[in-house]
């Protein structure tokens, strides 16, 4: 059954970012569906962590707006982005190493949770009943991702592969509508990359959840993604469905290293 893609819910238009002299994205617009797998690939230094980066308000662009369901925005806090519903995993992993996986995830809902720091350290009234909640919601995520396991280890004695799991249980754990994710599949080997694949599919088919995603194996962008767009030194290069993509001149050459 195929699913239903819906209508653009964040447009990037214009945008251009340079630090110093050096230009890392020029003239960049391209969009995003609802309920889309939309990946963002391109040779090393394309400027596609920096895309996210702007995207998420980690860095602001010197031209162009993003607008996310119809608000427009030329600069916007990381923190005003989380709370419109935005989550990003990173490349680097910035995880609590000393601390358990569910602590972890139960970071990520922060945001969420109303009662005041106070109340939440006293765990009395209604805080406790609060985190009695958020807690619940850890533990779908956990189980969803399949670490039970692993609920009460501290995150710096797990393996890699499952610490990028943690990654994206603490994003998940936001119930974000729209997730960046940065290369979740960088340094892993085959089995792990074949699980991440599917927990990225799944949060997009099971909880609806509208992906970007920056990802340097070809294969795993070709087989998951709706639609790909290609950036090449900080310009767009190439946009459309995987199988365009695949077929355009220019990206084959971007990628053979043959255009420069």
């Amino acid at each position: 059954m195929s699913k239903k893609i819906g209508d653009v819910i964040l447009e990037v238009k214009n945008i251009s970012l340079s630090f110093g002299g050096v230009k890392a994205l020029s003239d960049i617009s391209f969009n995003v569906k609802e309920h889309e797998i939309r990946a963002i690939i391109g040779p090393n230094g394309a400027g596609k962590s920096s895309m996210l980066n702007c995207i998420n308000g980690v860095y602001t662009p010197q031209q162009g707006s993003i607008s996310f369901r119809g608000r427009t925005f030329d600069h916007m806090e990381s923190h005003e982005v989380a709370t419109m519903g935005i989550a990003r995993t990173f490349q680097n992993l910035a995880l609590f190493k000393g601390m358990s996986v569910l602590d972890n995830i139960m970071t990520g809902r922060n945001l969420r949770m109303k009662s005041n720091l106070f109340l939440q350290a006293l765990r009395i009234g209604p805080a406790e009943r609060e985190e009695e909640m958020h807690r619940a919601r850890v533990e779908q995520i956990i189980d969803f991702l399949e670490i039970q396991a692993y609920r009460k280890t501290p995150v710096g004695q797990l393996p890699y592969g499952l610490q990028k799991r943690v990654d994206l249980g603490r994003a998940l754990a936001l119930e974000p509508q729209m997730l960046l994710l940065d290369e979740p599949m960088a340094g892993m080997n085959v089995e792990e990359k074949q699980d991440m694949c599917r927990f990225v599919l799944d949060v997009n088919d099971e909880f609806g959840t509208t992906v970007v995603l920056i990802e340097h194996d070809m294969s795993v962008v070709m087989d998951i993604s709706d639609r790909v767009v290609v950036l090449d030194y900080g310009k767009k290069i190439g946009d459309g469905a995987p199988d365009e993509v695949r077929q355009n001149e220019e990206v084959i050459r971007a990628y053979l290293g043959t255009s420069h």
